[in-house]
C-alpha cells in the first residue's frame, strides 16, 4: 500500500467544503471528514463528497461499550467510506466488536484504525490529567499492539511514534500520522508535530494535514507540495 496525504476537511458547512475542494480541479485528494463536518451534514456530506471521487477517512474516534460501537460500524460501513477508526483506549474487546460491526456481508470493509494518543497530549498531560504513568512512547505502543491483536489495520499516532510503532507491530501495520506542519508553521494546538519530509523519513503511511493545506492562500500547492515531500 502506497502513502498518501489526507487532507483534512475540518470546515463548518457542505458550503465551506465544497468550496474548498472545487479549488481542485485537476486532482482528487483523499480528504478526512472529522467530527465538525459529519455533525454539521450528516451523512449525507459523505456520500456526496464520495460521488465526486475522493477517498474518504471518516474520523469520528468512536469509544463506547461494544455492542453500541459495534452497531454504529455497522452503520458507517454503508457509507463506503475507505477508513474509519475509533479509540483504542475503548479496551480490545470494544475494537474488535467494531471490527465485526465494520465487515459487510461479502467480507469486504474500509479500513479500521485505532487512536492511541492525540497528538495534542504531551507526556505531562498525559501523566497529571489522563493519571497514565507510562510514557507516551510506551502508551503509544502498548494501544497498538492491542489494535493488531484486536485484527485492525493500523494506528492513528504522531509522525514521532511512526517508526517505533512499525518495529513493535510491523511495516504492514499502518501509521496514520496527524500533526503535520510545513517548516516554519505555528505548531496551533498540536504538540507532537513533524513536517512531510521528516513523516516519510519516520516511517508514516499516511499523513493527515489541515490547516497548513486548507489555510494557505494556494490550497492546491499547499497539497501538491506536501506530495512532493512525502509520497516521492
Amino acid at each position: 500500500m502506497g502513502k498518501d496525504v489526507i487532507i483534512a476537511c475540518d470546515f463548518p458547512s457542505r458550503g465551506h467544503t465544497f468550496a474548498f475542494l472545487d479549488k481542485f480541479d485537476t486532482v482528487k485528494p483523499y480528504v478526512k471528514i472529522g467530527m465538525e463536518l459529519f455533525y454539521a451534514e450528516g451523512p449525507q456530506i459523505v456520500r456526496d463528497i464520495k460521488a465526486r471521487g475522493h477517498k474518504i477517512f471518516l474520523d469520528l474516534k468512536l469509544h463506547d461499550i461494544p455492542n453500541t460501537v459495534r452497531n454504529a460500524m455497522r452503520i458507517l460501513s454503508s457509507l463506503e467510506v475507505d477508513m474509519c477508526n475509533l479509540h483504542a483506549s475503548g479496551t480490545r474487546a470494544m475494537m474488535e466488536a467494531a471490527l465485526e460491526g465494520l465487515t459487510r456481508p461479502d467480507g469486504s470493509r474500509p479500513l479500521l484504525i485505532a487512536v492511541t494518543q492525540l497528538t495534542s497530549t504531551s507526556q505531562e498531560r498525559m501523566q497529571n490529567e489522563l493519571l497514565i504513568s507510562s510514557s507516551i512512547k510506551e502508551t503509544v505502543l502498548h494501544y497498538a499492539l492491542n489494535a493488531k491483536a484486536a485484527g485492525l489495520d493500523g494506528v492513528v499516532c504522531s509522525p514521532l511514534e511512526a517508526y517505533e510503532m512499525h518495529k513493535c507491530c510491523g511495516e504492514e501495520f499502518l501509521a496514520v500520522t496527524p500533526g503535520v506542519r510545513f517548516e516554519g508553521d505555528e505548531s496551533g494546538d498540536q504538540v507532537r508535530i513533524a513536517t512531510p519530509a521528516r513523516a516519510k523519513e519516520f516511517g508514516s503511511d499516511y499523513i493527515v494535514v489541515g490547516r497548513p493545506i486548507t489555510s494557505s492562500e494556494d490550497p492546491l500547492e499547499a497539497y501538491l507540495s506536501c506530495v512532493r515531500d512525502f509520497v516521492s
